[in-house]
């Protein structure tokens, strides 16, 4: 009987013979080595039997498995593995499929051991490169294997924690073994990455939320290899690495709706180190796709709650921080766009109080102060961007918010939804404050090309609004733009500095380009900055930014004739605070004073002429000792201490214009401007309204044709002028200014206070007044053609035109042609 059995076994296959020949009787002895050897020999030797050695040891683990026989199943897996490590021959194929198997029999198993040592022999097959390539190999099971692994829910916590991590290796095998190769399956199709990334998001948010590592980690010790959550790092880290242009959007894609599913934006911590990790592993030229993935969600979430849109907003900030070389990509003013359109949004909602702009039954009732961070966090990214941009683009953006703000009266450029002037207010607020963070840290060698005047006008006429806060935005956005060498900061307060030289003011020689845009845009900065003091709502915030703006434009763009008219503008702010028509109040007139004495006291200092310097600290002493309310150390604290009246401000306390005139002008400056007094010019908008009414016009000049006609040339008398007539001129120009001036505010204070019906009726007499005056004008002009007939006498003794048809006139034949 034995000898039969004895006979049998010589007669099987000499592979299958071998094969059995590795496996000990005590499987606790383990893999018989001699043997192995023997068989790895066999399967180099005949590479043609290797795929019969793999189907046999696929049969007998099969088996084993069947039968509980779990040392048997480890020596069988531990000799695959070790086949599958010697040989690469071209039939390594049919050995890997029977392989594949075997290891998909273990993790379809119910005990955790069988799941992991498949896992890891699993493992050790991804890091072989193959010779030749599979065609029809698949790894769908592996894909949602490993994914359930990577969310065990296994009792023992050792245990659940070893599955996960053979999960998350599984994976990491995964990609490994198919990235690279275009013969086999996608894996950064939708269907899978659906399932790994938010199994590797999973394992990343049970750990301990750590700060996410620089881009290229060191190789990580052994202790944190046991760490699931570093583990899963380096494995996210490994796919994003791997990822090409065409497949960003598939892996970011599921990392968007893991946060949107588990409502992880409202935390922020979490989404913002999933986005880091993502911005350091991409390729940095990818960095853009992400940028634009998310500000799609932002808007995909228009409607969501204020919390998760600050938390997107908030990610797109980090993110934008990171590829700060690339982040924004091609799309520019898109990227904009969108954040301005989340700032309207905002604003409507907050203002409306619901998502769909009623408060019907059942809305969502929106919380103001989530709003309000949602939007201080929306400006903040709105900086974040622009200061990745090189300067012609951030010059562009400014110019793109600019066309943005709304202006009272005209086509808004973000129409609110139903929130009114609050709403346009509100909106002119938040795009100023999205200007303030795009200006930071602007530097341009030429400002006439990075402030155009496109720019620059709209910007300008927002100073002159009744609003204190846009205009304090705008101030704020034309010292980032003035200050090219940080000295913005030793301009914060207004003081009296006997020394400026403590400043350490960067003073640069002003250039050919700073001279033109001084020349192009001069006039209007000193009449805006002029204006900005006549403001009664102005307070101390206003004037210290005055100061600021008159410091930055002596220090970054003055030459001669600039220097010559800041100083006139500083007395004509000082005729301002003494003038009782302009009815500003105690302290608005102290500050213009205060305001006028440290802007001279500095300029006089940048000069440096003794004899100016000599003159502006002798009024402040006299200042000092009798009017301390008109400096800056009284005026701009706390509790400013002003008298109750400012009437008698005269003599030694004043800066006077004929004094500076003279100590410059031995200096070489112009003195004739000096002399000057300083006056706003006006603009189209004042000229305008001066114009007088039409009938006027036309009645003067009817007036005027009148009497320089032939006719009245000689009854005309020369009028003889003399210096009492020229005298007699000057003086009625001012009384008729005057007059002017008092008709003019009682006609506004007319129309603010008269009741409707009186304005219409006054309205329509004037429409008469004009329709009467344009006959007479008709009557004069216009007359009947010359007859050749004569004329024909009236029956009141006078000669009346008869106005003949042209077709009974008879002409001179040399008329007839």
């Amino acid at each position: 009987m034995y000898g039969v059995c004895g006979c049998c076994g010589a007669l099987r296959p000499r592979y299958k013979r071998l094969v059995d020949n590795i496996f000990p009787e005590d499987p606790e002895d383990g893999l018989v080595k001699a043997n192995m050897e023997k068989l790895t020999f066999y399967a180099l030797s005949a590479p043609e039997k290797l795929d019969r050695i793999g189907a046999y040891l696929s049969e007998r683990l099969s088996r084993d498995v069947a039968r509980h026989r779990y040392g048997y199943v480890c020596i069988a897996m531990e000799a695959l593995d070790q086949l599958l490590m010697a040989c690469h021959c071209q039939s390594i194929n049919l050995f890997v499929e029977s392989f594949l198997k075997m290891v998909r029999k273990l993790l379809e198993s119910d005990k955790p051991s069988l799941q992991i040592l498949g896992t890891n022999s699993f493992v050790k097959f991804a890091n072989i490169e193959e010779d030749t390539p599979s065609y029809h190999r698949s790894y769908d099971f592996f894909v949602s294997r490993f994914s359930e692994m990577c969310h065990s829910s296994y009792e023992d916590p050792d245990i659940r924690t070893k599955i996960r991590m053979a999960g998350i290796k599984g994976l990491q095998g995964v990609v490994r073994k198919t990235v690279n190769d275009e013969l086999q399956a996608n894996i950064w199709d939708p269907q899978h990455m659906d399932k790994i990334v938010p199994s590797l998001l999973f394992n990343l948010q049970s750990g301990e939320r750590t700060e996410s590592r620089s881009p290229s980690p060191l190789q990580a010790s052994e202790k944190e290899k046991e760490s699931p959550v570093e583990l899963t790092e380096r494995c996210f880290r490994e796919l994003l690495g791997r990822a090409a242009y065409g497949n960003i959007k598939n892996a970011v894609t599921p990392v968007l709706m893991h946060l949107d599913n588990h409502s992880l934006w409202e935390g922020k911590t979490f989404a913002v180190r999933c986005f880091k990790i993502i911005m350091y592993s991409i390729q940095s030229q990818h960095s853009h796709l992400v940028i634009q993935q998310l500000l799609g969600h932002l808007d995909a979430n228009s409607k969501n709650s204020a919390t998760v849109r600050a938390g997107i907003v908030e990610v797109l900030l980090e993110a934008a921080a990171i590829a700060a070389s690339g982040s924004v990509g091609p799309t520019v003013l898109e990227v904009f766009n969108t954040l301005l359109r989340q700032l309207r949004l905002s604003v409507d909602y907050e203002l409306t109080g619901s998502y769909d702009g009623s408060t019907n039954i059942g809305t969502k009732i929106i919380k103001a102060h989530e709003e309000r961070q949602l939007q201080e966090a929306v400006i903040r990214t709105i900086g974040s961007f622009a200061n990745t941009l090189p300067t012609y683009q951030r010059s562009e953006v400014m110019l793109f918010i600019m066309g943005k703000i709304p202006v009272p009266g005209m086509h808004l450029a973000l129409p609110s939804t139903g929130s009114g002037p609050e709403g346009t207010r509100m909106i002119q607020v938040m795009l100023l404050k999205s200007l303030v963070q795009v200006t930071a840290g602007f530097q341009t060698t030429n400002m006439l090309t990075a402030l155009p005047s496109s720019f620059l006008e709209p910007l300008l006429s927002f100073s002159l609004t009744e609003d204190p806060e846009v205009r304090l935005l705008v101030l704020q956005i034309l010292l980032s733009l003035i200050d090219r060498h940080d000295n913005r900061p030793k301009f914060s307060s207004i003081s009296i500095i006997s020394d400026i030289s403590v400043l350490k003011l960067k003073v640069d020689k002003c250039s050919r380009q700073d001279n033109l845009f001084m020349k192009k845009h001069g006039q209007q900065l000193y009449r805006h900055i002029y204006l900005g003091c006549k403001e009664q709502s102005s307070g101390r915030q206003h004037y210290e930014t005055l100061f600021a703006l008159l410091g930055l434009l002596s220090v970054e763009l003055a030459n001669e004739e600039v220097v010559v008219d800041l100083i006139r503008l500083a007395l004509a702010l000082q005729d301002l605070a003494l003038s009782t028509d302009e009815a500003l109040p105690v302290y608005n007139r102290c500050a213009v004073h205060a305001l006028a004495a440290a802007y001279l006291n500095l300029i006089c200092q940048l000069t440096t002429v003794p004899a100016f310097c000599q003159h502006i600290h002798e009024v402040i002493e006299v200042r000092q000792k009798e009017s301390p309310y008109l400096l800056p150390e009284d005026v701009f604290i706390e509790n400013p201490k002003l008298p109750s009246s400012l009437e008698k401000v005269e003599g030694d306390v004043l800066f006077l214009q004929s004094k500076i005139t003279e100590v410059l002008g031995g200096s070489g400056y112009n003195t004739e401007r000096l002399a000057t007094p300083y006056v706003p010019q006006f603009t189209d908008e004042d000229r305008l309204s001066k114009r007088k009414s039409i009938g006027e016009t036309i009645s003067l000049q009817v007036e005027v044709e009148s009497r320089n006609s032939p006719e009245k040339e000689e009854r005309t008398p020369a009028e003889e002028i003399t210096f009492e007539t020229l005298k007699n001129a000057i003086v009625d120009s001012v009384g008729m200014e005057e007059q002017e001036r008092e008709r003019r505010r009682q006609v506004v204070e007319k129309f603010q206070k008269a009741p409707f019906e009186e304005i219409a009726a006054h309205c329509g007499a004037r429409a008469t007044l004009l329709q009467s005056k344009l006959n007479q004008i008709f009557e004069i002009t216009i007359r009947p053609p010359p007859s050749p007939s004569g004329t024909i006498s009236s029956g009141y003794g006078q000669n009346q035109s008869r106005s003949v048809p042209i077709y009974e006139m008879k002409f001179p034949d040399l008329c007839v042609y």
